[in-house]
């Protein structure tokens, strides 16, 4: 097969894709990208893999495709590292106009770039994915989206759009806003968030998975959803600061009660059962506290070892200045 060269410019959009243990998926995706990123007349393009840290097939194939295309450009971490991590890879070496980030099950379809690039053509520096219809989606992983969009707009003062994922169009002066983080919790939904600039959104019906499976279960959701939270807000901190005000002088306004009722009708016996019952609800809640601390310290932990994201263990098609 003949090796297709890219252009020696730099590509108007960069394609990027973190993949683990998806070589069942390969064939599909590079075969339905390339059909609809041809369809876009006079825009060079490159698709940025990420290996991270797979166990099959998956990046022996991505690297016999980079050999035969030089706009496919592929990088294998040396484990798995998260998708978070593996989409900031895919910024610092994209070297597009424009970045879309997009998941190797196509279940954000492919087609909707167009949208995303006519609308970036009219001057907006981000255009995102609102998944308009997820009933391909389990009726619980549909709630307790629902419920993370609720619960982390509340918390945050810098909102994300409901049901907008990662799958979006990102101009270059955003993706640079991001590589100028230092952080090492990267909750990517809230950096896009974060960033401003100007956005939009375009609905859109997400598909059934093309091939392979999920490799998100509920518990890593729940830790995803977590980390989000931790990551872009101290409102679970504050939140005690006022529950724990609010005890104090429901408590203090209670020890008054309990020395005049003592004072107009003498001692009496105290109740073993409503004592037992507010020391074990002082307890749970106490230990409440202790966790959500514990989260942030952890987190600090993290940060101040400054170690890096990621490791980089191969590349093919990119050179050490795109490092």
């Amino acid at each position: 097969m003949k090796k297709i060269k890219s252009l020696t410019r730099q590509p108007d959009l960069s394609v990027i894709v973190s993949m683990y243990n998806e070589e069942e998926s390969l064939g599909f995706f590079f075969d339905t990208m390339e059909k609809e990123l041809a369809k876009l007349k006079g825009y060079s393009y490159e698709i940025v893999c990420i290996d991270d840290g797979s166990c099959d097939a998956t990046y022996a194939l991505l690297e016999e495709r980079a050999r035969q295309d030089d706009r496919i450009k592929v990088i294998k971490f040396s484990r798995n590292f998260g998708k978070e991590y593996g989409m900031m890879a895919g910024l610092k070496f994209c070297s597009g106009r424009a970045a879309i980030p997009i998941d190797v099950d196509l279940q954000d379809p492919p087609a909707l770039i167009a949208e995303f690039v006519k609308k970036w053509e009219e001057g907006y520096d981000m255009v995102y994915g609102i998944r308009n219809d997820r009933t391909s989606d389990t009726f619980l992983k549909r709630w307790t989206a629902k419920l993370f969009y609720k619960t982390y707009n509340l918390m945050t003062k810098s909102p994300i759009p409901y049901n907008a994922g990662d799958y979006r169009l990102i101009d270059r002066k955003v993706i640079n806003a991001i590589l100028s983080l230092k952080e090492r919790n990267v909750f990517m939904k809230g950096v896009f968030g974060w960033t401003g600039f100007k956005s939009c959104g375009i609905k859109y019906t997400r598909q059934k998975r093309k091939a392979g499976v999920s490799k998100w279960n509920y518990w890593k959701l729940w830790n995803f959803a977590l980390d989000g939270i931790t990551a872009s807000t101290t409102f679970p901190l504050r939140v005690w600061t006022y529950l724990g005000s609010l005890l104090s002088t429901t408590g203090m306004l209670y020890a008054l009660y309990i020395i005049i009722r003592t004072i107009v009708r003498g001692t009496d016996v105290p109740g073993y059962a409503s004592l037992l019952v507010f020391i074990l609800l002082l307890g749970g809640i106490q230990m409440i506290i202790l966790g959500i601390l514990g989260e942030y310290i952890g987190r600090i932990f993290i940060e101040v070892k400054n170690r890096p994201l990621y490791i980089v263990e191969k590349k093919v098609n990119l050179n050490d200045e795109e490092a």
